[in-house]
């Protein structure tokens, strides 16, 4: 926890939520606003963080139509909990990536759909005269999430921490101002583009 609240650490997490932009979350505070509100409540949060007495709030939770007629869930959090959930991920990624397939490229550092293109070219290049796309339908809707802090908990030591993340995945989605509970599954937040279509929406 201390790795994460480290100010450089901070800086860079707010550097990227600031970047992304996005839509507020259940708090209705914008990206634009949040630089000079959290100062008003950021010393308290750290302390809160630190004591393990820190209360993410829902994730506000709206639908977006997906192009085959169906519907996606989107999560948005607040711009506190982006923040901080981006510090988190800052500090595990360096742990946890290095376990990955090197034919992954999906939401890992320094790596994107470009990579994974021209991988799959050089496969041409190679030879190769297949190739097969599978998508795990609903993935994020469906995640264990007591199997998931298991998995955690081999790599991690800090009890603090670990609270933090369980805290983030039963935090609930508040649908229509109503805040549901949410014991499966992970709240999953899209790209600004569709963040913008479900806001429009």
């Amino acid at each position: 926890m201390k790795q994460v609240l480290l100010s450089e650490n901070m800086r860079n997490a707010w550097k990227k939520v600031k970047v992304n932009k996005g839509a507020p979350g259940v708090d209705n505070m914008s990206v634009t606003d949040f630089p000079q509100l959290a100062q008003n409540f950021w010393d308290d949060m750290c302390s809160k963080l630190i004591d393990g007495r820190y209360k993410p709030l829902p994730v506000r939770r709206v639908e977006i139509p997906k192009p085959d007629g169906g519907k996606r869930l989107l999560g948005i959090p607040t711009v506190t909990d982006r923040v901080i959930q981006q510090a988190i991920t800052q500090v595990l990624a360096p742990i946890f990536d290095p376990g990955f397939s090197e034919s992954s490229f999906g939401f890992r550092p320094n790596r994107s759909a470009h990579d994974a293109v021209r991988k799959v070219q050089e496969y041409i290049k190679q030879g190769y005269k297949y190739a097969v796309d599978i998508d795990l339908s609903k993935f994020f809707d469906i995640v264990n999430q007591d199997l998931l802090m298991q998995r955690l908990k081999q790599r991690i030591e800090d009890e603090t921490l670990l609270k933090l993340i369980n805290s983030y995945l039963k935090a609930g989605v508040q649908i229509d101002g109503k805040t549901e509970p949410t014991s499966m599954g992970l709240p999953q937040v899209r790209c600004r583009r569709e963040t913008k279509a479900a806001i429009a929406a």
